[in-house]
């Protein structure tokens, strides 16, 4: 049986010109001899006096199965490439190799006559390409451009064509990518991050996060391609350094790092003392002794920093305040305010500052230390309790008939049995004795009340010298010399 013909466009065939004798005969039989095309073999081989079909046109007789694999299977742009032959069967005249989809005249690269070794460069020839007398086709410093499917065409001596089809792959020496960002500097939970890694070359694409590999709930944000990352409502924890890597079975490339800032805060602000947190606590303190305290918070950036007391600012921006010297005048509520200026969000907290109910242990002094008769003397008291609610005097023991007088917890002061109309009492519990005479020295009994109701008492002894004339030598006069003397 002759040769089935195949065409795959109508507008593909030319006509046929004057048939050779063995044509008509065949026509006779009711078969039909067809011939090769002049160009599709190159301009040396001329077999009949007919002219044939175009590229499109291929003889399916008896035919073995052909294949074409790449030599390396895995090529790198620059290697030298040879597309191995192997099912090739009979005695063959010549090779024609198209690199395309199609046997299309654009897509041929090359013709070869078996016989006489000639090759014949078609349209898709770039020059690299050379077949060899076995069939194979050698590409030299092969190109990504060269990547794509390969078609061998054979002819053998019974004019029957078999074709053989084959996939090259180049691949390129991967740059490295660059990671672009919409934003290095987000704000958690409000903002959306959006990395997209930039290379020219088509590659696999896989991401690194502080050096590892990317976790499983960052990677639910990739697009298909693995080429861009999202994240909507970013948190804290996905700031860090970002990379990507590009690569396929011959290279492999990773970008620079990208280093990405997630701002929050300030929460959880609080005021230490000591790296204690005190935070709404009220905190007592001996009298005439210092405090610092401490504002912490978690935020990034670093807060900014108002220290208020009893709601008025003080000129402190530091995120720690010092109370030196504690006095009555410095108790009250202090209270640190953090601002972050990237997320604008601030908190706040306070504590509650006091002297202690015994900050120092009470004492009374005579002031002046040792009065005269008919001066006046103050009984001193310090470390008087902060939180008093009353207290009394007495001369000698603690007892009604003997109270001086007593200052009531609206600030006022009334007199007592004992009281001669010269004792006068002030808030810091202190007792003045107005013109003073023998009879006020002795022993003085303060008792004071805290709002506890926790009661001390406490004694003092007061001593009144008498008041002397002066004498000569008291007013700086000598005594006049004795006569004879001299």
């Amino acid at each position: 049986d002759l040769p089935r013909l195949q065409i795959t466009k109508p507008s593909q065939i030319l006509h046929q010109t004057e048939p050779s004798p063995n044509q008509k005969g065949s026509q006779r039989s009711g078969h039909q001899r067809h011939c090769l095309p002049r160009r599709l073999w190159g301009p040396k081989m001329v077999l009949t006096r007919c002219s044939w079909l175009l590229l499109s046109a291929a003889f399916l007789g008896t035919r073995a199965e052909i294949s074409i694999t790449p030599e390396p299977a895995q090529p790198a742009e620059g290697d030298n490439v040879t597309l191995v032959v192997h099912g090739l069967s009979g005695e063959l005249l010549a090779y024609n190799w198209y690199a395309g989809p199609t046997l299309s005249l654009a897509y041929l690269v090359a013709s070869y006559i078996v016989s006489t070794g000639d090759e014949t460069p078609g349209p898709a020839h770039t020059g690299r390409e050379a077949v060899r007398p076995d069939g194979g086709l050698d590409i030299q410093g092969a190109l990504p451009r060269h990547s794509g499917t390969y078609i061998l065409q054979t002819l053998n001596r019974q004019f029957q064509t078999e074709v053989g089809y084959g996939h090259l792959q180049v691949y390129e020496i991967l740059a490295p990518p660059v990671v672009m960002a919409n934003s290095t500097e987000l704000v958690e939970r409000r903002d959306t991050l959006r990395l997209v890694c930039s290379s020219p070359s088509p590659a696999e694409v896989r991401w690194f996060f502080n050096g590892d590999t990317l976790p499983i709930a960052v990677r639910l944000g990739l697009s298909p391609d693995s080429r861009v990352l999202t994240r909507h409502g970013i948190r804290r924890e996905e700031a860090g350094a970002y990379q990507c890597e590009v690569w396929n079975p011959v290279s492999v490339s990773r970008s620079a790092p990208i280093n990405l800032t997630v701002y929050f805060g300030p929460e959880r602000v609080a005021i230490l003392q000591d790296h204690t947190t005190r935070t709404g606590c009220t905190i007592k303190l001996d009298f005439n002794t210092s405090l610092t305290l401490w504002c912490a918070s978690r935020s990034c950036p670093e807060p900014e920093y108002v220290w208020a007391f009893n709601g008025r600012a003080l000129k402190n921006d530091l995120d720690h305040l010092n109370i030196s010297s504690m006095t009555a005048a410095q108790e009250g509520t202090y209270t640190c305010i953090a601002k972050n200026p990237k997320t604008l969000l601030s908190g706040s907290a306070s504590v509650v500052v006091k002297l202690s109910a015994a900050a120092v242990a009470m004492t009374i002094v005579p002031v002046p230390a040792k009065p005269t008769e008919g001066q006046d003397v103050t009984l001193t008291v310090q470390g008087h309790p902060k939180d008093l609610l009353v207290y009394a005097w007495y001369r000698g023991p603690a007892s009604e008939p003997n109270r001086l007088l007593s200052q009531l917890p609206s600030g006022n002061w009334i007199a007592g049995p004992a009281n001669t109309g010269r004792e006068v009492g002030f808030a810091n519990c202190s007792l003045l004795v107005q013109k003073l005479n023998l009879t006020d020295a002795g022993r003085y009994t303060l008792k004071t009340v805290t709002l506890q109701g926790k009661t001390e008492s406490l004694e003092v002894e007061l001593q009144v010298a008498l008041n002397l004339p002066l004498t000569h030598e008291d007013q700086g006069h000598s005594p006049e010399p004795e006569p004879g003397t001299g």
